[in-house]
């Protein structure tokens, strides 16, 4: 009896064929450009870029649902230097590197122990760490240290967070979520609410929204208000814009609910933190005052500012906004080590 030869449902000539190999699409399309950046601020980035990456993000996505991983950046290795605690960044980095056939040299627990508790430069730290590695994933508590590990290297730096600064990566995957889940983005009303102040991720996001046709609510308390600086980059851009203290004045009319802990360790008087630490909390009962057709995001971790109810509702898309993340950095390390 003749037999059928099975033929696998993804391998790596099909994804070299999609993505390109070193960087140059084989469909006619020019390289993408990313190949070799540092991926620091989300101003690098503009809507052609932004739809690249989504694009790409979603051809991981299938992958990942079809065949788990491929070996795309077999014999590259990643390092994750985290000055700062981190659970779902830092693991969906190691995931998407693994998930593409990479190594990991994970330092997210340890910095403490190592020789930056002998005095080592964050500059000398990423030349030693640039020896072994292919690509650097930092975190650190200092506004501007992403760009200064840039300028120490020769190889690609991501900036997983630098203080109360920027979060690049997790404003693409927000703005990814939003993009999915709603199918659009002009028009839409996108409302945040929590800690503005000291909330990278809002300064990121907003930064990113300035390419499209929104508008914005600021819901906080008056000592965690948007920094000026962007309040008036939004402002320049003429995109509607109000703040508020109560998020009843959003609710109804919101299609994005972006919500944000207020960041204890962000303070230096904890009379000022407990404050404000409750003053929003989003429950099912405010829920009923939403539009059917809206989403609730949070970049995590959530301290009390919404209700575990809440988990249930359709409308609740942090965690599938958690799962994005990965398929967004799978396709930023591709991107930057010329695989995309």
């Amino acid at each position: 009896m003749e037999t059928t030869k099975l033929q696998p449902l993804f391998n790596l000539q099909e994804l070299e064929t999609k993505f390109g190999r070193n960087g140059d699409v084989a469909n006619g399309h020019k390289a993408n450009g990313l190949t070799g950046w540092d991926i620091l601020s989300v101003e690098q980035f503009d809507r052609d870029k932004l739809g690249y990456i989504f694009g790409r993000a979603e051809e991981m996505r299938e992958m990942v649902n079809r065949v788990h991983g491929v070996d795309l950046l077999k014999g590259r290795v990643l390092t994750c230097l985290f000055y700062e605690p981190s659970t779902r960044t830092s693991a969906s980095f190691i995931a998407a590197m693994e998930r593409l056939g990479g190594s990991v040299i994970p330092i997210t627990q340890g910095v403490q122990f190592s020789s930056v508790s002998k005095g080592e430069t964050l500059a000398d730290t990423i030349r030693t760490l640039e020896q072994y590695s292919d690509v650097i994933v930092l975190r650190h508590p200092e506004i501007g240290s992403a760009r200064v590990a840039a300028e120490a290297a020769g190889i690609p730096v991501i900036n997983a967070g630098d203080g109360p600064g920027e979060h690049p990566t997790q404003a693409l995957l927000d703005l990814f979520t939003i993009q999915e889940e709603m199918g659009r983005i002009d028009g839409l009303k996108i409302a945040m609410v929590g800690d503005l102040r000291f909330g990278r991720t809002v300064h990121s996001l907003t930064k990113l929204l300035l390419h499209f046709d929104v508008s914005l609510r600021f819901v906080s308390p008056e000592i965690l208000r948007m920094p000026l600086k962007i309040m008036n980059e939004v402002r320049d851009k003429g995109l509607n814009v109000r703040e508020t203290h109560d998020v009843a004045d959003v609710i109804e009319n919101a299609d994005v609910l972006y919500v944000t802990r207020v960041q204890k360790e962000r303070f230096s008087d904890l009379a000022q933190y407990d404050e404000v630490k409750d003053n929003y909390i989003i429950t099912p009962e405010l829920l009923e005052r939403a539009k059917q057709k809206m989403i609730v995001l949070h970049p995590l971790p959530r301290v009390g500012e919404i209700s575990p109810a809440v988990d249930s509702d359709p409308r609740a898309a942090y965690f599938r906004q958690v799962q994005n993340g990965m398929y967004i950095r799978m396709a930023l390390l591709a991107a930057v080590l010329g695989k995309a």
